[in-house]
């Protein structure tokens, strides 16, 4: 067998950020009922050893898919591969949050109690401490999220970070999911935010922003955001009646991120270039998220 050792990344991170041993504890046990999860073996945190936790874990070999769709699975002009791409992400979705925490001995993770109200402040927070400007309707969306607020349907495991490229596929079948990473924010809580943050990122062909679409979600052949929701509904067995306030949430959310990408560039933390539009982009985000909540019914 082959072995993996994961550590956080070099360079000065936030305490909270890459925690090994949520991931080691979430890692050593998942896999019982959740295949797709590699398993990890040993957890080590004692810096005089590498200077970070680290631990051991099983290797998967597969592909991962970022923005482009491989050769071997049509290059994007294959319809059909294309929709199973576009399936599996949401099928392991589905089958991940239908695991029994109790039953892989996670049920203690986190603080499911109040996660929907502890997220969209986290994210407001990041979002003023990170902010380079007035943002119109930054505060709109805020207030909106905050006011709207739905109750949480039933308590699953939450990836936190559910995304096409932190998957791996079998090399000859993009239908079948060999491996699911990044378990270091994996908690007990509302699994509709999974599905937001997911769905922020699905762009269809033609949409704003496009150009930050991490997944190659503009293909012919890959579901719309519409035909996901209604995938996962049918797989997981949870109400999606509220999943367009979770839409709004996962672009505001997106908005976050790609404004604390900026914020370190802008305040020279970071000479990647790649930066430098961060802040039109996110602006673009939030404007997308307050013309999406006109579509949302009120609560």
């Amino acid at each position: 067998p082959h072995y993996v050792l994961r550590r956080p990344p070099h360079g000065d991170i936030p305490a909270s950020a890459h925690d090994m041993g949520r991931e080691y504890r979430v890692l050593s046990t998942l896999y019982q009922g959740f295949p797709e999860a590699p398993r990890a073996f040993a957890f080590c945190d004692d810096p005089a050893v590498l200077g970070r936790p680290f631990f051991v874990m099983e290797r998967r070999r597969g592909l991962v898919v970022r923005r482009e769709v491989p050769a071997q699975f049509g290059g994007g002009d294959d319809p059909v591969q294309n929709r199973k791409l576009s399936q599996v992400t949401i099928d392991a979705l589905a089958a991940f949050h239908r695991v029994d925490p109790k039953a892989v001995g996670l049920e203690t993770l986190g603080k499911p109690d109040g996660f929907l109200a502890r997220q969209v402040k986290g994210w407001t927070d990041r979002w003023l401490r990170a902010k380079t400007k007035e943002v119109e309707h930054a505060a709109d969306v805020i207030q909106w999220l905050q006011a709207q607020m739905p109750a949480s349907p039933t308590r699953t495991l939450v990836h936190n970070d559910w995304r096409l490229d932190n998957m791996a596929v079998d090399e000859h079948d993009p239908a079948r999911c060999v491996a699911v990473f990044d378990w270091d924010m994996c908690t007990v809580g509302d699994p509709l935010t999974d599905l937001g943050t997911l769905l922020a990122a699905w762009f269809e062909p033609g949409e704003n922003l496009a150009f930050l679409a991490a997944m190659p979600s503009q293909v012919p052949g890959f579901m719309t955001r519409q035909e996901a929701v209604a995938r996962y509904a049918e797989r997981s067995g949870i109400d999606v009646s509220r999943v367009p306030y979770y839409y709004v949430f996962g672009l505001f959310k997106l908005a976050g991120v790609v404004q604390q990408l900026y914020f370190r560039w802008h305040k020279g933390q970071t000479t990647d270039a790649r930066m430098a539009g961060g802040e039109m982009a996110a602006e673009g985000l939030v404007a997308l998220a307050w013309q999406n909540i006109e579509a949302v019914p009120a609560a």
